[in-house]
């Protein structure tokens, strides 16, 4: 755990983001004595070089989370280019202003790096194997940061939602509300995972100075079509039938893994810490939305 004496500079890239709103209250919460500054597209383009290096370097910081992505994964498939620029280069971009201040790296990376044969829980040491340009584009973000940096943690995360963004359970509240009938594929298992949740582990795994390649995401698992039942139940929509499909039914430009579960083990041995069921991440989040809904008058 870190020296209280010592006042780090941690610097969150991708501030803004639905992972970013959370990560960045839980750090300023929970490392008082560091300085935490977000920035955002607006702040720093990571897919130019000379001005991430230049911009990265007059800061100094200590640590660099780097959570600025392009998560787009069907809009992948059509823009290679656009997923490998700030996917996998502008991680390395990032990676070389972290060498130049001697900085460690925080890269959140996906398990879509993974094809989904194996059919049990994924290890950090599990060999990447990805479907479709998103997963191939963070894999080559991973790598290039393994290769530059040496103090690195590789975050593995899955099947976000959050309060900073739209995601699965908004969507599948919008179309409940104006549909009878909703078709969602049942033949794809993972965790769906909580933002603020992750933001905790990330803080926790900083604290504890951790290396390598963790997997985080919430307890147990489930289908999207399942996730989708625990959705419309909890917001009292059980009305609106739910139809299960398959992948190759429901037609996506990317090809999903079918099973790309994440084995947490890791992180609850280097840091006691395991996320809370989905089911249970599930019902806070709908409450958090219910009330900023009736807050707005929506």
């Amino acid at each position: 755990i870190q020296d209280l004496e010592m006042k780090r500079i941690i610097l969150v890239i991708g501030a803004k983001g639905m992972l970013g709103g959370d990560l960045m209250g839980v750090l300023l919460s929970s490392l008082p004595n560091d300085e935490v500054f977000g920035w955002d597209i607006e702040d720093i383009d990571i897919q130019k070089e000379e001005d991430t290096v230049f911009k990265i370097e007059k800061l100094r910081p200590h640590i660099v989370i780097n959570i600025a992505a392009y998560t787009d994964v069907d809009g992948c498939e059509s823009n290679g280019e656009k997923a490998f620029a700030v996917n996998a280069e502008g991680a390395k971009h990032v990676a070389l202003a972290a060498l130049r201040c001697r900085a460690k790296v925080v890269y959140l990376s996906t398990d879509y790096v993974f094809d989904g044969n194996k059919r049990e829980p994924y290890l950090e040491s599990d060999f990447p194997h990805p479907l479709n340009v998103y997963g191939r584009s963070k894999w080559k973000g991973e790598q290039y940061v393994q290769e530059l940096v040496k103090d690195v943690l590789i975050i593995r995360t899955q099947w976000l939602y959050g309060r900073y963004g739209k995601n699965f359970v908004t969507s599948i509240l919008r179309q409940a509300s104006e549909k009878r009938v909703l078709s969602i594929v049942n033949d794809q298992i993972g965790s769906p995972t909580y933002t603020a949740d992750l933001a905790k582990a990330i803080s926790a795994l900083i604290q504890f100075d951790a290396h390598g390649i963790f997997h985080v995401a919430n307890s147990d698992l489930c289908t999207w079509y399942t996730f989708g039942q625990a959705i419309l139940k909890l917001s009292g929509m059980d009305k609106v039938r739910m139809i299960p499909i398959s992948s190759k039914e429901f037609s996506r430009p990317a090809v999903r893994p079918s099973y790309s579960v994440l084995n947490c083990q890791k992180l609850k041995k280097e840091t006691g810490l395991v996320l809370r069921p989905w089911s249970e991440a599930l019902k806070d989040y709908l409450a958090t939305y219910r009330l900023t809904i009736s807050r707005e008058g929506r």
